[in-house]
């Protein structure tokens, strides 16, 4: 019986989708909180990364053999404990139910599933196993994030600007371009079916953090749904919010592209400027902390943004409803 540096257990770990670009900051987050990192599964063996972390992991190109190989250490009582899964999105649900069945608990990155019905099979095969689905929302533990949910929280309760009386929302505008070459468009991430579109794809974490901290959606208006940009409204319990998500460099403002920027991301609340962009460096191993510590996010807080992204994929674009964000 193996012990961390804290001497609790040593956590077995599974990883699928060793070759993605999130991949990294999972097998940090195992190694970080003194856990194993026992085997990885990625159809691309470009996975030299691996070696930075857990060397003497086993890796697997082909599903079939690591299927064979974690069940053989389940039947051997070694089973794995968690199955990490950074494979593209349409596989995250298979993934999950495999994770599942095999008695570990799913650590799933954002999108959890692409489709709400999905959460509901989670949810049987959950009560099914008695195991538990975890997903990534890392920016709930964002300290800067943290901080403006209390202090909504608070103006909301005692009325202390007209912002937080009662009729009263927040005006919040989003804005998130991240500049993607050819590549993205051929890659899976530029099919819809297998991606959900760019608003599931590069905006779904941003719709899970304004929920949690605004409240629920009551109207959800789409002005652009195209492969490379997506805008809305979004009308929460206690904000509204025009939001604009691209991938396309020609999005970005003129003086950030003056400057060779190729990522541009701003969120205003009441016209003030939300600072985020530092802190995001431990997220991951912070998630995986309050996960093997017994807490974490689990299917009904994925729900919400889950539904979010679903309505704006399979709503008609209407431009003259709602408040356009500017770039539109």
């Amino acid at each position: 019986m193996d012990l961390n540096k804290g001497g609790f257990l040593v956590k077995r770990f599974a990883l699928i989708g060793g070759a993605g670009y999130v991949a990294p900051r999972h097998m940090r987050a195992v190694k970080d909180t003194g856990n194993e990192l026992v085997a990885v599964l990625d159809p691309n063996d470009s996975v030299g990364v691996i070696d930075s972390y857990f060397p003497e992991s086993d890796f697997f190109t082909e599903f079939e053999r690591f299927d064979r190989h974690v069940d053989k250490k389940r039947r051997k009582g070694d089973a794995i404990d968690y199955v990490s899964i950074c494979s593209p999105n349409y596989l995250h649900d298979a993934h999950i139910r495999f994770a599942l069945r095999n008695g570990a608990d799913a650590i799933c990155e954002k999108p959890l599933v692409l489709n709400p019905w999905n959460i509901d099979g989670l949810e049987e095969v959950e009560a099914d196993t008695g195991s538990k689905v975890y997903n990534i929302l890392q920016l709930r533990l964002h300290p800067a994030l943290i901080e403006l949910k209390q202090k909504i929280e608070e103006n909301q309760s005692d009325g202390r600007s007209d912002k937080g009386k009662a009729g009263k929302k927040h005006e919040i505008d989003l804005t998130y371009i991240t500049s993607r070459g050819r590549w993205y468009f051929i890659s899976w991430k530029g099919d819809d079916s297998k991606s959900g579109g760019i608003a599931t794809n590069i905006g779904i974490h941003f719709f899970d953090m304004l929920i949690w901290i605004f409240g629920k959606v009551q109207m959800n208006i789409v002005h652009l749904f195209e492969p490379n940009k997506a805008a809305g409204f979004l009308e929460l319990e206690n904000a509204r919010v025009r939001w604009f998500l691209s991938v396309d460099e020609k999005s970005l403002p003129g003086d950030v592209r003056a400057l060779g920027q190729r990522t541009y991301r701003s969120i205003t609340v009441d016209g003030e400027e939300i600072e985020f962009s530092k802190g995001f460096t431990d997220l991951h191993t912070l998630s995986y902390q309050e996960i093997v510590d017994g807490n974490g996010f689990g299917l009904n807080e994925a729900r919400a943004s889950v539904e979010t992204a679903y309505a704006i994929r399979n709503t008609k674009p209407a431009l003259m409803r709602g408040e356009k964000h500017p770039f539109v």
